[in-house]
């Protein structure tokens, strides 16, 4: 590790995914199954017709905000895959401000890098950029967001959030645990925040002790509610995303507001995917589902969210990344670009995880890959020898959603419950102190 630091392990990652990049074209030009992803094909067609001054909706399927295509003018004007260079790049950043993130926490730097070699060498990250998927923006901007509330910005951090959301809509999950940590300590001392930092996990630590201190540290987020960071990040965030919204209502209406946002909440795909409701939605897709039915499906994705914020809403890396596992494994739909989401957020906690590598960790990660890898193989049965294995393949979901659920209270099991900031003032000394 003495010879390798951050700059040599975001130059090699770079080199990689411009090799990746020019592969993927020859292979494009050679081989039946293309390396490029559907979907940037589809934000390609967007753009080009934006750049043409037409509405991006003329291309069916795309369900993304205009903003995205209007990134991807460049593929029509300078070379059809400035897509994949610019998604990449965001996967660079992606690392960078892991260790930034990570560092400012005080992290010794050898366990900051592993952490972002957990995001930059991991085959299923780094090809997700380099095959024209979008998600790489979506973590950099998530990190960036973090890394300006570490460092008291506010208004640039709800500003952020506000377009963050706009954008793409599940980030919307991160803004409960956002304002609680707005509290008012949050810039007692000062214009930045102060951080609770790494130190050593000592193995006589009781794996049940971030209970306790979970339920005390969002017991006195609540005490004091309309803190001027709260207003402040609520209205900034929701006026850019007002604004934003409006912007291209008033551009491309009712079609945009349908297309990018409505969908997402209402979304019935009847084909395969990773979750448990892609049958049910397959045997009825004829059946016009209502309102009530379409969104029934976010009760239990709801009753997680709110547990889950409620118990670690101060560790706010962790909360965030059981908020989007959760949110994702019990989703109408879920696709392995969603796995992204929640992958970027996996280097932030692993510093104060007691799972050891050699036991629990590679435990957690065959359970999870192998219950994928059976998904994956009755869904090539299904997709390209045309087998009908719909049940085997609804069960193998099943067990994915477990595999799920077991890798979640395995990974709160062995945190160490760590508050991003420090709580100053801890409520339960005001309490002593006026019964006094």
């Amino acid at each position: 590790m003495k010879l390798l630091n951050i700059h040599t392990l975001l130059l090699f990652s770079a080199i990689f995914r411009l090799i990746l990049i020019m592969y993927g074209e020859w292979q494009d030009a050679h081989l039946e199954v293309r390396y490029t992803d559907v979907d940037y094909i589809v934000f390609s067609d967007a753009a080009a017709l934006m750049a043409s001054g037409q509405s991006p909706y003329k291309r069916t399927t795309y369900r993304y905000s205009p903003l995205l295509a209007l990134l991807l003018t460049p593929n029509s004007i300078i070379h059809h895959s400035w897509g994949k260079f610019f998604f990449s790049t965001s996967d660079l950043l992606v690392g960078l401000f892991i260790h930034n993130i990570l560092k400012q926490r005080e992290v010794p730097e050898v366990l900051c890098l592993y952490s972002v070699m957990l995001w930059l060498l991991n085959p299923f990250t780094f090809t997700i950029g380099t095959r024209g998927n979008c998600e790489p923006i979506v973590c950099a901007m998530v990190l960036w967001i973090f890394i300006c509330l570490m460092n008291g910005k506010v208004i640039q951090a709800a500003t952020w959030y506000g377009l963050l959301v706009h954008f793409r809509i599940y980030p919307i999950i991160y803004a409960l645990p956002i304002i609680l940590c707005l509290d008012r300590q949050f810039l007692q001392y000062g214009q930045k925040p102060l951080l609770m930092n790494w130190k050593p996990i000592q193995n006589k630590t009781h794996q049940y002790g971030m209970k306790f201190s979970s339920q005390y540290n969002v017991s006195a987020a609540l005490r004091d509610v309309f803190t001027k960071e709260r207003i402040m990040f609520g209205l900034v965030s929701g006026t850019v995303f007002i604004l934003c919204t409006a912007l291209f209502f008033y551009m491309y209406g009712w079609e945009f507001l349908n297309e990018a946002l409505l969908y997402h909440l209402t979304r019935t795909d009847p084909r395969h995917n990773f979750s448990i409701y892609f049958y049910h939605l397959y045997l009825h897709y004829e059946h016009e589902f209502s309102l009530m039915e379409k969104l029934f499906s976010f009760i239990p994705q709801l009753i997680i969210q709110v547990v889950f914020v409620c118990c670690f809403a101060q560790d706010l890396p962790f909360c965030t990344f059981l908020q989007t596992m959760a949110f994702v494994a019990f989703n109408k739909v879920i696709t392995a670009q969603y796995f992204v989401w929640f992958f970027c957020l996996l280097p932030l906690i692993l510093p104060w995880s007691k799972m050891k590598l050699k036991w629990e960790g590679i435990y957690c990660m065959l359970l999870w890959i192998g219950a994928q890898t059976h998904w994956l193989m009755w869904g090539y049965l299904l997709e390209f020898k045309g087998k009908n294995v719909l049940i085997q393949l609804w069960l193998a979901s099943l067990v994915f959603m477990v595999a799920n659920t077991i890798v979640l209270i395995m990974f709160i099991r062995g945190h160490r419950y760590s508050p991003m900031f420090k709580q100053l003032q801890p409520a339960i000394s005001r309490n002593v102190v006026k019964s006094e």
